[in-house]
C-alpha cells in the first residue's frame, strides 16, 4: 500500500472510486452510501482537476498493486485545513483503511502548512459516519450550510431536507 498524491492522469479513476464508495449499487457494498438520498455524480471531473491545480490543496490517494483504492481531499481554507471527497472502495471500508489516511490528510494540514485546525462538511442526516469522525476527535460545530440543490455536480437530491453540518478538530491535541 502506498500514499502519494494524484495526478491528473489519476481523474477518471477518482470518479471511478469516489462514485463507488457513495452513489449507486456498488456503494451498497460499503457502509459510506448516499444512495438512498442521492443520486447521479458525487465528482465533478473538471472541479477535482481545479483541486489538484491549486496551492495548498492535495489530493491524497492510496493505491495498491497500481489500482486506486482510497482517496481524500486536503486544502486550505480561511486558515484551517479543509478534509473532503474521502473515499475508500466499499469492499475495504471498515479495515482501518481509511483512518490511515484521515490521520495522514491531518498531518499534512499540521506539519507541511502549520494549520491549527481541519474541519470538513459532512450531510447532517450521517448519524453513523459522524459518529465515526467524532471517534477521532472531530466535534459538532452546530454550523449548517446548505446543500447545492439544482447543482448535479454535487448530485441529484431525492429529499428536501439535506443540508451540511461543520465538524471541527483541533490538530494542535488541544481542544476545539
Amino acid at each position: 500500500m502506498q500514499i502519494r498524491d494524484a495526478t491528473d492522469d489519476d481523474i477518471p479513476a477518482l470518479v471511478a472510486l469516489v462514485t463507488s464508495a457513495y452513489r449507486g449499487p456498488a456503494s451498497r457494498g460499503g457502509w459510506t452510501t448516499e444512495a438512498d438520498f442521492l443520486d447521479g455524480e458525487r465528482i465533478d471531473p473538471e472541479l477535482l482537476r481545479a483541486d489538484l491545480a491549486r496551492a495548498r490543496s492535495r489530493v491524497l490517494v492510496v493505491e495498491r498493486d497500481g489500482r486506486l483504492i482510497a482517496c481524500a481531499h486536503v486544502a486550505e481554507e480561511d486558515g484551517a485545513g479543509y478534509f473532503g471527497m474521502f473515499s475508500v472502495q466499499p469492499g475495504l471500508q471498515g479495515a482501518g483503511l481509511g483512518s490511515r489516511l484521515l490521520a495522514e490528510a491531518e498531518r499534512v494540514a499540521r506539519e507541511d502548512w502549520g494549520l491549527p485546525r481541519m474541519r470538513m462538511t459532512v450531510i447532517d442526516i450521517r448519524d453513523t459516519l459522524i459518529a465515526w469522525y467524532e471517534r477521532r476527535g472531530y466535534r459538532r460545530t452546530g454550523v449548517f450550510k446548505p446543500f447545492p440543490y439544482g447543482d448535479t455536480r454535487f448530485g441529484i437530491p431525492l429529499r428536501d431536507d439535506l443540508r451540511f453540518e461543520v465538524l471541527d478538530k483541533a490538530l494542535d491535541g488541544g481542544t476545539a
